[in-house]
């Protein structure tokens, strides 16, 4: 499947929400036509490159489509999207478009079915009800009640401040309960650095 690539220093995970100001011609063209077909688009991490001007050198193998769910006139004239994650993708191959719009060939992840909060989730839940109360969190307007271990372990991993690699590492893992144990090692690891 064909997927047109919004690259971003971002990771995007399904369920969460990104807010965009839209003003570069080739994502203002993609954004109407993914409007007028009701589809989304890809978002992948830049490694190599920058957000603005020219197509970057180095994008993740892995992205999340993100799909429109409002926007408005900004107050700088500027469009502005709000995107929620959907599905997660594997980036089989790109091409440039003469407008400078990267394009992929792209391969949807399955994700493991939902599994309900385990007793062992409680800690990692009182992360993220702490997480949704900051103001930039909240301006999101995030559910941040997880049902279940999927959206626990990908807005936390959306949320917490890891690094763009970790990120797209945990993007990587199929199954919640192994995406929990790593963002678990990572919260470890920061809190290790803090106090040495």
């Amino acid at each position: 499947m064909s997927l047109a690539l919004f690259p971003l220093n971002t990771v995007l995970f399904p369920g969460c929400t990104l807010d965009l100001q839209i003003f570069e011609a080739r994502y203002l063209d993609m954004i109407g036509r993914c409007m007028k077909k009701g589809e989304g688009f890809g978002v992948v991490c830049i490694l190599d490159g920058r957000e603005v001007g020219d197509v970057p050198q180095g994008i993740a193998g892995i992205g999340c489509e993100a799909l429109i769910r409002d926007f408005q006139q900004q107050d700088n004239g500027l469009l502005g999207i709000r995107v929620e994650g959907g599905r997660r993708f594997e980036v089989l191959g790109t091409q440039v478009q003469r407008d400078q719009l990267l394009v992929a060939e792209v391969e949807w992840l399955d994700d493991a079915p939902e599994q309900p909060l385990q007793e062992e989730d409680q800690d990692l839940l009182a992360l993220l009800k702490a997480l949704a109360e900051h103001p930039m969190v909240a301006s999101l307007d995030m559910d941040a009640h997880a049902e279940g271990q999927q959206a626990l372990s990908n807005q936390l991993a959306y949320l917490l401040p890891f690094s763009e690699l970790d990120k797209i590492d945990l993007l990587r893992l199929d199954d919640p309960q192994q995406r929990l144990d790593a963002i678990q090692v990572l919260l470890d690891e920061l809190q290790g650095e803090l106090f040495t």
